[in-house]
């Protein structure tokens, strides 16, 4: 995922189609969101109606307190009782609509939330390789929580608050015009289309501080959490403060748009209560002379005074509402886009899934570039027997992983084909043949769980004891037993607490639980020492009995006893044999081990000496 820039975030304009994208899931639930609808107009009737009963108890009260009231004085004190009582019942009713359509609609808007998220999860998942390596992780997962953010904000308010309020609007000035004459519905009018344009006008400048924040937020979180899960890094190089003033930058790139935010909201806040102080005011100097020139019942000044405050309570929250449906389709929208994110490895419509038991192995003629004008793998076709072990060695950025990937389908070459059993990889799903594989990889990276999880993770589904098996055949079962809380113990973020040579064992631990038709070591013991290396090496040789294994390795101790060994070198091969047929060619191969057995050597003068 490229990353964004403030124009890019300038763009996330308004976009009334992300409500259409939500509609199939609010259709899960027809009966609720029907029900919850229902609710909300009984709760609007009950809210229109308060102004009129408070109407009619004033009018009654006024009167009872006039010179002319009758002598009857306990049927004329029962009617504005009756009508409190019912007063009282429709403002119980107004609430508890309210409070039933929000239960109601409140499981919608959760299980909306929750399909949305699971379905970017498992999509974000599917992607290639190549977008999660040009991802920035913190920003991400910021954009799947705002989106969610936005979804919930999004269906409770622009459902049950702007048009609700919108529909209230409409009936109060039908109400006024036909009771109260033109002036009054006009007032109301006019200071409706101001106060809304000028929310508008002022949010619009104001979105703009909100995107800035937005960024800030992202790159700010996208920052730290580069900076912990590199921890080591930092110490190892003391830039701590190099870190913490980074941090900072974006910090006060946060503060300053979170300040220009709170004074566009002051703006805003003030000319709304301008606008609907002064159409309150006009409403009650009408209704007030009204009531002086006998037109109107001190009922009637009452209700004006209501309907204005019902009315102007909510759009008081116009611009806030409007603002954060703005950024709440924004942020649904970017959510929207990691869905709409295409993978560049997809399966064909008629994939088969196979299951393999000693697959051979056949890349031919395959060629694969990341860019045009660099050439990775050149041409090169080699076949692995079922139950050979072949090697692959050759100096670093020689593209001696770039084959494994290939293998994994995490690209597709350019040009020939992979093939298993005589399939070509491109016509397997993509589930049964990474089934089909399992690897050692040059860096391990554990979940940040029990070492018991971890490698239960190669088959979650697996026994105990099938855990336990493969534990000892990952000579793993001697360090576990040292450890105080045994296979409970956390391993840590990516694993950091345990050793390389540990991480590995797990790795290999994990990689026979699955059990796959197909070994791959890539690397698994470039950055081990001598004495680590021997013991996973045991490990490796043991577990690769009676699988087709591909092994990917620089340090040629690791290949000596493979079927075939394959000597790359700038992406094309240059020496095939075994150890022995290709030490006596003295070519490329014999000067890597020559070169290596010096080093080796001047490493153990030097740790002799210490």
């Amino acid at each position: 995922m490229a990353r964004r820039t403030p124009t890019d975030i300038e763009n996330l304009d308004m976009k009334w189609h992300v409500i259409r994208l939500l509609i199939p899931y609010l259709l899960e639930f027809k009966k609720r969101t029907l029900l919850a609808f229902i609710c909300l107009g009984l709760a609007k009737l009950s809210s229109i109606s308060l102004p009129f009963f408070m109407k009619y108890i004033v009018d009654n009260l006024d009167t009872q307190m006039s010179p002319a009231a009758g002598s009857n004085t306990a049927a004329v004190v029962a009617i504005p009782i009756m009508l409190i009582i019912a007063y009282g019942l429709f403002r119980f009713f107004n609430v508890m609509f309210n409070e039933i359509r929000d239960t109601l609609f409140g499981r919608v808007t959760e299980r909306t939330i929750r399909r949305v998220s699971l379905q970017t999860f498992r999509h974000l998942h599917n992607l290639d390789l190549d977008f999660h390596l040009n991802r920035q992780t913190g920003g991400l997962s910021r954009d799947i929580e705002r989106g969610n953010s936005g979804i919930n904000f999004l269906l409770r308010f622009m459902i049950f608050n702007i048009i609700p309020t919108l529909l209230e609007l409409l009936v109060v000035i039908g109400i006024f015009l036909g009771n109260y004459g033109f002036a009054f519905a006009g007032i109301i009018v006019l200071a409706i289309v101001v106060y809304v344009g000028y929310s508008v006008i002022a949010t619009e400048k104001r979105t703009r501080f909100i995107r800035e924040m937005n960024l800030a937020d992202s790159e700010t979180n996208t920052r730290a959490i580069d900076s912990l899960l590199n921890y080591e890094t930092v110490k190892y190089f003391t830039n701590e403060e190099y870190e913490a003033r980074h941090f900072d930058e974006g910090l006060e790139a946060l503060e300053s748009a979170k300040r220009n935010n709170r004074l566009s909201l002051f703006a805003l806040n003030g000319g709304q209560a301008l606008i609907v102080s002064l159409a309150m005011t006009g409403m009650l100097l009408l209704a007030a002379q009204g009531v002086a020139d006998g037109s109107m019942t001190l009922g009637d000044f009452t209700l004006v005074n209501m309907f204005m405050m019902q009315l102007f309570i909510p759009l008081n929250f116009l611009g806030f509402v409007y603002r954060e449906i703005k950024g709440a389709m924004a942020n649904i929208e970017r959510m929207f886009e990691l869905l709409a994110e295409k993978p560049g490895i997809t399966e064909k419509a008629d994939a088969v899934a196979i299951k393999f038991t000693k697959p051979s192995i056949e890349f031919k003629n395959v060629s694969f570039h990341y860019r045009p004008d660099r050439e990775i793998i050149q041409d090169i076709s080699f076949t692995i027997q079922p139950g050979q072990k072949l090697a692959v060695v050759g100096a670093s950025g020689s593209g001696k992983s770039t084959l494994v990937k290939l293998l994994f389908r995490f690209y597709d070459c350019q040009s020939g084909s992979i093939e298993i059993d005589g399939n070509n990889i491109l016509d397997l799903t993509l589930h049964s043949l990474r089934s089909a594989i399992g690897i050692v990889p040059q860096d391990t990276v554990l979940f940040n769980d029990t070492i018991y999880e971890n490698i239960r993770y190669g088959r979650p589904d697996a026994s105990e004891e099938e855990i336990r098996q493969a534990i000892r055949m990952a000579h793993l079962d001697d360090f576990i037993e040292r450890l105080p809380e045994g296979m409970k113990t956390l391993v840590g973020e990516r694993g950091l607490k345990l050793s390389g040579g540990e991480k590995q064992r797990v790795a290999i631990a994990r990689t026979m639980l699955k059990n796959p038709a197909i070994l791959v070591f890539d690397e698994a013991t470039s950055s081990l020492d001598s004495k680590t290396e021997g013991a996973i090496l045991k490990a490796m040789r043991e577990i690769s009995e009676g699988h087709t294994s591909l092994v990917i390795a620089h340090r040629l101790s690791t290949v000596v006893d493979a079927d075939q060994i394959l000597v790359l070198e700038q992406g094309r091969f240059v020496e095939a044999g075994t150890h022995d047929e290709l030490l006596a060619r003295q070519g490329t191969y014999h000067h890597m081990w020559f070169l290596q057995q010096q080093q080796e050597k001047s490493e153990a003068t030097t740790a002799d000496s210490l």
